[in-house]
């Protein structure tokens, strides 16, 4: 061109050429030159004509929506992709503990029972509900340990002469209890449903057991299991906890027709003796040699190590072999409080058991099946109902016949009720052989739920009802009471303490009692208090043990001693007079009004008297004179302390 010469341009040639070899030429930009210099390099989708348009114009409306939607997008993937991460395990996990770290808290504001709040709970992130929890099994393995620890830790609180102390309760009306209870609602399935014989075999059996996770943190809630209905509830559960291994052996026999029957139930008792003996030899000649070993260390990690590996081995090692696995948690426990470690292996156990304890009361929640009961509500009502009057009726007669009074009874009886987390376990296994079908499981499985959700209304009703029976009772009823009902074994034997009045005093002696399991009887001589602790299924009584008649019908003379906390010097003297006179030898505590008042009392009558120095209102006005009680009755000076 800058030789003047004239030459087609190359656009014309290829524009020229023919369709065949014709090329498309479309402009290059520049990338320095570019507004969009990513896409002119091809990393990146050219931009439509009307964006291209608006960008080269910079529209900031146009940017500032392009930028929006960027980050919208941004936060809808980071969030699928936290959702997909945290789902299944992780997600059941947090929901969990979320549900276990503010149930107790809510419900002790709201002054309900944190079991309802847990089981409220459970039925609404159950599959029936919402349906939030993936692995329901997971839940309810770490649900069943929480009874495992449950069982131990009440184990731990027992020693072996105490257990031995309670098979009467055991062996008499728990056995009772159980067997009446089957019987009858073996009955009512024959007449009311025409059920076959396999299946009223499991029916009665797998209803007859009560819930020990319910009842017992219930009375360990109300302090009321060394009562004396606390101790025959518990008397009935541990019965239970053994009645369980035959029928769980007989249920996959009766599937069969029922052949091989005494075989299998032999072979149960040889693996039960088995068992025993195992645990019996673990803890004489391993445990005490193994926790002095660890303790030897001084590392709290290692000592909480050892304690989970005694109460899962037992429980595993007794489960293993055809018992309960809260059996073997619960002899464990037995076998420990023989040991100085008692103190600090409860305080270590307590997080796991209450935390999973809590897991098990959601589980529970899982199978109550909204709308199944909606469905049925006439059949579900009548079915609820029907198993805890007939459970309500034996259980009652049962203890009156064993000694109870009618309160203590009535008490008994409305707070082992409800059906237990055992006949989960039956009614599964009859499902899986056949003897229940799928649709009878499920709705009692409904069932049994809503019985033990009604478990903390019916101890409410059972403490009222007592309350009603122990009002307006005369000075001779309540001697009565003592000649006739469950107190006359105490005072029958020669190991009890009598206790003189129930104010601040008393109730701390009696309470302290209580906790080393000393047996006592209490007299009060103030009739409503006496009423009102007797509704609670404590052993005080109206009555003046100054009366000889009334020291009598309480055999005070063949008591380890007589503690007197009347407030009053002149009803106190009166008291302790009118004892040292009928029983010279005996042991005399007496709460004296001043130092005068206490040298008169030890002078003159041989008394250990103590003056209290701080207000009647101060409970460290007890802590000398219970301690003074404690170490004379043998307590070791180090519990004491």
């Amino acid at each position: 061109a800058r030789r003047g010469i004239t030459t087609p341009s190359t656009s014309s040639v290829i524009e020229n050429a023919p369709s065949p070899f014709r090329i498309v030429r479309k402009p290059i930009v520049s990338p320095s030159n570019s507004r969009e210099p990513m896409a002119a390099i091809g990393f990146a989708k050219p931009a439509s004509a009307k964006s291209t348009k608006a960008t080269n114009n910079n529209d900031p409306k146009a940017a500032v929506k392009a930028a929006e939607e960027a980050t919208k997008r941004t936060l809808v993937s980071a969030v699928r992709d936290l959702q997909q991460y945290m789902s299944g395990p992780k997600s059941d996990t947090m929901l969990l503990l979320l549900a276990t770290a503010l149930v107790t808290p809510l419900c002790k504001q709201a002054g309900i029972s944190p079991i309802l709040g847990f089981l409220a709970a459970g039925m609404m992130m159950g599959p029936n509900a919402l349906g939030v929890i993936g692995d329901m099994h997971n839940v309810e393995m770490m649900g069943e340990l929480g009874i495992v620890f449950f069982l131990f830790e009440m184990g731990i609180e027992l020693s072996i002469e105490r257990l031995k102390s309670m098979r009467r309760d055991v062996f008499g009306l728990g056995l009772s209890q159980f067997l009446g209870t089957a019987a009858a609602v073996a009955a009512v399935g024959k007449l009311a449903f025409n059920l076959p014989a396999n299946a009223l075999v499991v029916l009665g059996g797998g209803l007859a057991l009560s819930s020990s996770a319910f009842v017992l943190q219930l009375l360990k809630d109300k302090e009321q299991l060394s009562t004396r209905f606390g101790k025959a509830s518990f008397g009935i559960l541990l019965l239970q906890d053994l009645a369980v291994v035959p029928l769980l052996v007989v249920t996959p026999i009766l599937a069969g027709g029922g052949a091989g029957l005494g075989a299998a139930l032999g072979s149960a008792l040889v693996k039960a003796a088995l068992a025993l003996s195992a645990i019996a030899f673990t803890g004489h000649f391993v445990l005490d040699p193994l926790f002095n070993t660890v303790a030897k260390a001084k590392t709290q990690e290692a000592f909480l190590g050892v304690t989970l590996l005694t109460v899962l081995g037992m429980s595993f090692m007794t489960e293993g072999l055809g018992l309960s696995n809260t059996l073997g948690a619960f002899l464990a426990g037995v076998l420990l409080s023989e040991t100085k470690y008692r103190y600090q292996i409860e305080a270590d156990i307590a997080p796991f058991r209450g935390i999973l304890l809590g897991l098990f009361f959601l589980t529970v929640g899982f199978e109550i099946d909204v709308g199944l009961i909606m469905s049925q509500l006439p059949l579900v009502s009548a079915v609820v109902f029907g198993i805890l009057a007939v459970k309500t009726a034996v259980a009652a007669l049962a203890s009156l016949a064993f000694g109870l009074s009618l309160s203590t009874s009535m008490q008994t009886a409305l707070i082992v009720s409800q059906a237990g987390e055992f006949a989960f376990v039956a009614f599964g296994l009859a499902k899986s052989f056949g003897i229940l079908s799928p649709r009878q499981t499920k709705f009692l499985l409904t069932c049994v739920s809503l019985t033990m959700a009604l478990t903390p209304f019916l101890a409410s009703a059972g403490g009222k009802i007592a309350s009603k029976l122990e009002e307006g009772k005369s000075d001779e009823n309540m001697v009565d009471v003592v000649r006739d009902a469950e107190d006359r074994e105490v005072i029958e034997s020669d190991d009890f303490v009598v206790v003189v009045g129930y104010g601040t005093v008393g109730k701390v002696v009696t309470d302290l009692l209580q906790r080393k399991f000393i047996q006592y009887e209490c007299v009060e001589v103030n009739p409503e208090r006496a009423a009102l602790a007797r509704s609670k299924g404590l052993p005080v009584f109206y009555g003046d043990v100054a009366r000889p008649e009334i020291a009598e019908a309480f055999n005070i003379g063949k008591a380890k001693a007589v503690i007197v906390t009347i407030a009053d010097k002149a009803e106190a003297t009166r008291m302790v007079i009118a004892l040292r006179r009928k029983y010279p030898g005996i042991k005399i505590f007496a709460r004296a009004a001043d130092a005068d008042h206490a040298q008169r009392l030890q002078k003159t009558l041989d008394v250990v008297a103590m003056v209290p120095i701080i207000p009647e209102d101060n409970v460290l006005l007890t802590l000398p004179f219970g301690g003074a009680v404690l170490k004379s009755l043998g307590a070791q000076p180090e519990e004491v302390n």
